[in-house]
């Protein structure tokens, strides 16, 4: 699939909109492509589409408040469903951001969900432009090439996006509890020779571009495992995804 991701893309393992990732978002924000002006945010809770009215809320509240006190422009946008991710003015708003925020909740219900639709559509104009990605947990998960099925504990996968080069993201690494690390020994041996699965820790960000360098930032590490190897990457410290 060709890449249309031109700007930085921030995957987080947990934490959005909270103070643990004030550094992060500040360095997002400051290289949005937003020039002498506010940067505008737009922050998506289309991930916790199912839970309900008051999680959703909750979402697009915290986001508000955390980009805002940033020194952002933000707008919370109630895409939850198929009919709200093809709401014309919903992908107008989106189509004018600098940087488009999908917070946590369920991977499989997310991509199926933005999967062709209009606010989909307008954040590739985004990323095209060189706007900013940032996914936390699912939002991060959509992006790699297939997610494990959590029910059948990765015995089978979904093919979701593919815009950068890992087989499997996988948030919350560090908290993952033991009935659910074959899970992760699964879909490590699904990986074929030269491809990656990248584990990321709660309160844990990897920032870069897709085919170029990442940095881990924020409070634990991240994880890149082939299919024989494995290494860990502390805050700061920089690596790529390969092709």
């Amino acid at each position: 699939m060709e890449n249309i991701m031109n700007g930085l893309i921030a995957l987080l393992g947990s934490g959005e909109y909270l103070p643990v990732m004030n550094e992060v978002d500040k360095y997002l924000l400051a290289h949005c492509g937003a020039a002498g002006r506010k940067p505008r945010v737009v922050c998506l809770p289309t991930a916790a589409g199912e839970e309900g009215e008051a999680s959703v809320e909750r979402w697009l509240k915290m986001g508000v408040e955390h980009f805002s006190a940033l020194g952002a422009e933000v707008q919370g946008i109630p895409v939850t469903d198929g009919k709200t991710a093809n709401d014309v003015n919903h992908a107008e708003a989106v189509k004018e951001a600098d940087l488009v925020y999908f917070s946590g909740g369920n991977p499989v219900y997310l991509h199926r969900t933005m999967k062709d639709s209009l606010v989909w559509q307008a954040a590739q104009k985004v990323w095209e432009r060189g706007g900013v990605y940032a996914g936390c947990s699912a939002g991060a998960m959509i992006l790699g090439r297939e997610v494990p099925d959590f029910r059948m504990l990765g015995s089978r996968t979904i093919p979701v996006f593919g815009l950068v080069p890992a087989a499997f993201i996988i948030p919350h690494f560090d908290a993952i509890p033991v009935f659910f690390k074959p899970l992760v020994t699964m879909s490590r041996k699904r990986l074929h020779e030269g491809e990656v699965m990248v584990g990321i820790d709660e309160n844990t960000a990897i920032v870069g571009k897709a085919n170029e360098s990442w940095v881990v930032m924020g409070e634990a590490k991240a994880h890149i495992f082939t299919k024989d190897d494995s290494r860990s990457y502390s805050a700061g410290e920089t690596f790529t995804l390969g092709k």
